[in-house]
Formats: structure tokens, sequence, C-alpha cells
């Protein structure tokens, strides 16, 4: 039998784009899977329109949150109901091609030491036209599976929303960290010692960008994400058993100085500089 599938599907004011977003889920070619969808207290139109959706789709499980708490909060609720052997995390403004599933399953079902899975997606606008690839910047030749520990660490070559992940590694790490204003770089730092990433060189998503994104906001100046990114170097610092290890983790601290000098932010600049000072 086809191992189940859970996709958390996260909302918060996207209105726009929820239902083409609950839909692909929908059109999967693969089965079976659990969609649940949670509402982080939308103020736009989100909820009833989710609403209207399930009503024609009973199976899907509906959680509106009468509090906004943050994305990290809101996948740990749906985690908590989710009884798939693996995991998507489906932003509401980004899209499932019809065999994301279906190449995801096959490849950890094949590589019992796959934790995470992830891949190439294709990059639209807020329209839903095609801007390219995330593999014009990161070419596939550059994208490392395996044990990637050291290189997560010193650089970006991620794209988040592609992941599929065990829910048994989600469970060990008891989901994500709530004290955190965004999920993808500690979840990588706090699960790739312990797991293989393997990368399918195809997109599987299409990824939305879109003003004003939590992903866009994460770069902005004195901004509760990079407080997040310090608190995320600081895990890192425990993790590292290496020489190479410690040399990426300098080399990640060192861009996130820099970051906070260029913001103005002397609080997280000293805490680099202190983190900086004990690294071997």
């Amino acid at each position: 039998m086809a191992p189940l599938v859970s996709v958390i599907c996260l909302c918060y004011n996207h209105a726009r784009f929820v239902r083409a977003a609950l839909q692909s889920v929908i059109d999967q070619t693969y089965s079976p899977i659990e969609l649940m969808v949670i509402d982080d207290s939308s103020t736009d139109d989100s909820a009833n329109i989710i609403a209207e959706f399930v009503s024609q789709h009973p199976e899907i499980v509906f959680i509106h949150l009468p509090v906004n708490r943050g994305n990290c909060h809101a996948f740990n609720k749906g985690l908590a109901r989710a009884n798939g052997k693996y995991v998507i995390d489906l932003a509401a403004d980004d899209i499932l091609l019809p065999d994301r599933v279906d190449l995801g399953v096959a490849l950890m079902e094949a590589n019992p030491n796959c934790g995470v899975q992830f891949s190439d997606s294709e990059i639209i606008d807020e329209e839903g036209h095609p801007l390219g690839f995330h593999s014009d910047r990161f070419p596939h030749s550059t994208i490392p599976s395996g044990k990637i520990f050291t290189e997560l660490l010193s650089r970006y070559f991620i794209n988040s929303p592609t992941m599929m992940v065990r829910k048994s590694l989600l469970d060990e790490l008891r989901g994500y960290d709530e004290s955190l204003a965004y999920e993808d770089f500690d979840f990588w730092v706090r699960s790739a010692q312990g797991t293989d990433y393997l990368y399918i060189p195809k997109a599987l998503i299409r990824k939305r960008t879109v003003k004003n994104s939590l992903g866009n906001l994460q770069h902005s100046r004195n901004s509760i994400q990079q407080s997040s990114t310090l608190k995320v170097c600081l895990k890192a610092e425990a993790l590292c058993k290496s020489p190479e290890e410690f040399q990426a983790l300098k080399k990640r601290v060192a861009y996130e100085l820099k970051r906070a000098v260029v913001a103005v932010s002397p609080g997280l600049a000293w805490g680099y500089i202190k983190l900086l000072g004990r690294l071997p």
C-alpha cells in the first residue's frame, strides 16, 4: 500500500491565492494524501474562501486559528493532526505541480536514510506569470545531496517550499521552533547532521514571489527575522563537530555580521562578534 502523505497548507491573508494552492493538492497524481489547511487568523477573505472549498471537498481538515501566532505555530498545529509518513509544508501562495508528491515519495521510499527531499522550482509572479527557475541562480550541478550540514551552513541553495520531510524526523525535532520568526534555516541546521537530503533536479512546485512576503521582510532592517538567524547560528555552534563545519559556520556568521552592520543593528552585530570570537 502506498504511504499516506500529509500536506499542511498555511494561509495568512492569501485570499487571492489559496484556492489555487488547495486545488493543486487535489490535482496530484498520487494517492493517498491528507490535506490540512491552517488559517492563521487572516484579516482578508481567506477563511471564507477556504470554507467554501472545504464544503466541496469535505475530507480536508480546516483549522481556523483565533489569534495570529505565525507560521511556525500554525504548522505545528497541523503537524499534531498529521497522520502521513511524509509531510509537505505548503504556503497558500504556492502551487504543487501534479507529480510533485509522486516523485518525492518514490525517491524517499527508495532511500530510507533520506529524511528530506527537495527540488528545483518554477518562480512565478503574483499573477502567475513565469519569471524563471530556482536553478537559474543555483544550477543543478551545484546542489549537493546526502550529508549537507557543512554546505548549508556556508551558503544558501535549498528552496525551502520544495521540501518533503519524513514525519518521524519532524516528530523527533518536535516540529518547528515557535520562538523563531521563520522555520527553514533552523530546520536545516537541526536536521542535517542526522539525515540525508536528496535533490530532484526538476521543478516540482511553482513558487510565487509576493510583495511584502515573509521572505522579503527577512532582509529588512532590525527585523525579527534577523534576530532569529542569530539564534539559529548559536544552535549551529553546539552542533558543529569537525573543523570543516566550524569553518563553514564562521563563513555564515561573517556574512550575517556584515548584514547586521549594514542594517545598523548594533545588538545583533555584537552577538555575531561574540560568537565569531568563540569559534575555533
